[in-house]
């Protein structure tokens, strides 16, 4: 890995640090434990790495910003000390935007992060680090969380399993994050099975974060390949108000076809969420601004100017606003939870468009968050249930595409299983030739 990762960082710009020293070490301390037939899990001595939004204890947090300094973390984050207990190796923390606050990988501090599939083109974010080291084969799976769609929507520009887990499986601590109350923590992978053995590793209640889920003795391989022969699957390609581009649209529409070759019922349900901008904005941008005003006005400067822009924006917002978007998020949730009563899954794309290019402007006029960036995976983060983002296919051009699978509440298993029924079916192995192309070419 440490090899591979020296290779591919000039281009992907995917790490913020690599620390070889203490992954040989841990790396050493795993090989003894199996010799001596104790390893700690099936994962020990596997290796990854932790998004730069997440403390690892004696490195910095920087999340790509200038507001932030080297000044190491005094203490592990709970998902940084389930990976260690269960003896994997970490190599080192990985790219994101500005406080993670966007669905592209770029920041004032750390620049700008790459596909391997094209490398002028995005890897998704916020956790595009992560999805630019698995796709390129690195390691087998990565760290991400997702608070917006940040493990889904990079997994569908990376062609990548993406399992956003419901909200509270795995703890989220510290919770000094204004998505505190939305994000998901979880890995970036290359198959269904790596995936749900990472779950296993990081799931379970952290006394530290009240709102974790209490303790579930499950094994997510066990059941995996059970199949959804029967199931009832809605399938929504635009939620009632985002229509995707064409070619994602139809992409989408043929990758969902494949449950009926399963066994399952596909059918298209009409408009499933209404728009969300109106109430939910507040707490989205309105979030961005309880970190501006922790940040120095003397470093507003050095800020991305789409974060600035939108957090000075949500200073505006009332107390009377929030609340509102609060009793819009229950509302979404109760509804949802309510259409699952009829339905086992629900089937949409996680992105309108095909990966962008690295220069895109994110939540500009040509690029509007609302429209382009997250309007099919926010939902999910505002009504915690499962989601996941797998492989749809290619463009014309060569770029991949991902069809979301969203499970009613708490139902990480049913999902993970519907993933893997799908992944059956699925023509699609690593490595990829037009990744391997690119690689090449480093």
């Amino acid at each position: 890995m440490l090899k591979r990762s020296a290779k591919v960082q000039p281009s992907l710009n995917a790490f913020v640090l690599v620390d070889e020293d203490r992954a040989r070490a841990a790396a050493r301390e795993s090989e003894k434990r199996w010799r001596e037939g104790r390893p700690l899990s099936p994962l020990d001595g596997v290796p990854t790495t932790i998004k730069d939004t997440t403390p690892v204890k004696g490195w910095p947090t920087r999340y790509g910003t200038h507001a932030t300094d080297e000044t190491p973390a005094a203490e592990n984050a709970a998902v940084t000390d389930r990976f260690l207990n269960a003896g994997m190796v970490l190599i080192g923390k990985t790219t994101t935007p500005e406080f993670g606050w966007k669905a592209l990988t770029d920041s004032p501090l750390q620049g700008t992060t790459r596909s391997p599939w094209n490398l002028a083109r995005s890897p998704g974010g916020s956790s595009g680090g992560a999805s630019a080291l698995t796709a390129a084969g690195v390691n087998p799976f990565n760290h991400g969380n997702d608070g917006g769609g940040s493990i889904r929507i990079p997994a569908a520009h990376t062609g990548l399993v993406g399992l956003k887990p419901s909200f509270g499986r795995i703890p989220q601590y510290p919770a000094d994050s204004p998505f505190a109350d939305v994000i998901s923590q979880g890995v970036l992978a290359r198959s269904v099975l790596d995936t749900a053995m990472a779950l296993n590793v990081l799931a379970g209640p952290d006394e530290r974060d009240w709102r974790s889920l209490p303790a579930d003795p499950r094994d997510y391989t066990v059941g995996l390949d059970d199949g959804v022969r029967g199931w009832r699957i809605g399938l929504s390609l635009d939620f009632g108000h985002v229509e995707p581009d064409p070619e994602v649209r139809a992409l989408v529409a043929a990758a969902a076809r494949r449950f009926e070759a399963l066994g399952a019922t596909v059918e298209e349900v009409g408009p499933l969420i209404e728009p969300l901008q109106n109430s939910f904005e507040v707490l989205w941008i309105g979030s961005f601004a309880v970190r501006l005003r922790q940040i120095p006005t003397q470093l507003h400067g050095k800020l991305d100017p789409g974060f600035r822009a939108a957090a000075e924006k949500g200073m505006a917002f009332t107390l009377a606003d929030y609340a509102r978007g609060y009793e819009a998020k229950s509302k979404l949730a109760r509804d949802l939870a309510l259409w699952h009563r009829q339905y086992d899954l629900l089937l949409a794309p996680v992105t309108p468009t095909a990966p962008p290019p690295v220069e895109t402007l994110y939540n500009s006029d040509a690029f509007p968050r609302w429209t382009k960036g997250a309007p099919y995976t926010l939902p999910c983060n505002l009504t915690g249930q499962p989601a996941a983002s797998m492989p749809a296919g290619l463009t014309a051009d060569g770029l991949p595409v991902g069809l979301q699978l969203i499970g009613p509440p708490r139902a990480d298993h049913k999902v993970l299983r519907a993933m893997r029924a799908y992944e059956s079916a699925l023509d699609w192995r690593w490595p990829q030739p037009r990744v391997e192309a690119t690689l090449k070419a480093m």
